[in-house]
């Protein structure tokens, strides 16, 4: 096995806790931003993976996220936010946690090691060939999302992998593999910190493309937000009024004739009759408003 990059020794590790305050916040905000800045070099492999999410969405699929400890909590932040964000319904998301629930308040060492729970979880859901599940682990050598990505391509499902070590055991188990070559972290072996981070930009990244190609964005507006609160109603609202050129009454009638449904309610906002004549002109372009107000816009 070569050497893990996320095991080895930062530069400027020796002596650490002998510097001051701001010496030490210096050095760790350093090796954030390396590690953010990492991201960039994979960024033709994670529009690789965004396709075959969407792909998967469109094909009436699960997004099924499988990771342990800190990978974990940055594959969970991601997923529990696609539904409310970008309207996609909460039965396509899965996350798979080493540990199940009690990981969220006791995130125990073991769990991690456990590939039969993994298999056991991936089996459970039945995956077929719409599917595509994501595992995330820092180490790329870590059991749960490799048995869980083992699983899943047993069942013909399609797969990711996103790893912070070259040559990391997971991308032989991935449709693509997803490298995020961290530099070393100030506190060896501490990847919740610049390995974390990678992995919450990557995920982030691979998710907004997807729903921007599932047509989910329009001029960087979220127009399949669900809005279930009052900031999110009036950013629903500022929406209408900036994509159909309204305004904000206008924008308010169409979205309570649409049940508050913001791409229905452009449409009803630019001219179409009826909701039924709005879900009609998307149906026909794929829910992709662009064309949609184009077409209405010809008669």
């Amino acid at each position: 096995m070569a050497e893990k990059q996320t095991e080895g020794r930062h530069a400027e590790a020796k002596g650490l806790e002998l510097r001051s305050d701001a010496a030490i916040l210096a050095i760790l905000a350093d090796g954030q931003s390396r590690a953010a800045s990492s991201v960039a070099e994979a960024a033709s492999a994670i529009a690789a993976a965004a396709e075959l999410a969407a792909q998967s969405i469109r094909d009436g699929g699960r997004l099924v996220y499988a990771a342990a400890g800190s990978s974990g909590l940055m594959a969970l932040a991601d997923a529990l936010e696609l539904p409310g964000t970008y309207g996609i319904a909460r039965e396509r998301i899965v996350v798979l946690l080493a540990g199940g629930q009690e990981a969220l308040v006791d995130m125990r060492g073991g769990p991690e090691d456990d590939g039969d729970a993994a298999t056991a979880e991936v089996n459970a859901l039945q995956l077929d060939a719409r599917d595509c599940v994501i595992g995330v682990t820092a180490s790329g050598h870590t059991p749960y999302p490799l048995a869980a990505l083992d699983a899943a391509r047993r069942a013909g499902a399609r797969t990711i992998g996103i790893a912070n070590n070259e040559g990391a055991a997971i991308f032989g188990k991935a449709d693509v593999g997803i490298c995020l070559k961290t530099p070393p972290e100030v506190i060896a072996g501490s990847t919740r910190m610049g390995a974390g981070t990678a992995q919450k930009i990557a995920l982030n990244m691979l998710s907004t493309l997807m729903a921007i190609r599932l047509g989910h964005v329009h001029d960087g507006m979220m127009v399949n937000v669900v809005a279930d609160n009052e900031k999110l109603r009036g950013r629903a609202r500022g929406i209408v009024e900036a994509a159909a050129g309204v305004d904000g009454t206008r924008a308010e009638a169409a979205l309570k004739a649409s049940d508050g449904a913001v791409k229905p309610a452009v449409l009803i906002a630019a001219g179409a009759a009826t909701l039924a004549e709005a879900e009609a002109v998307l149906a026909r372009h794929d829910g992709q408003l662009r064309p949609s107000l184009a077409a209405l816009a010809k008669g």
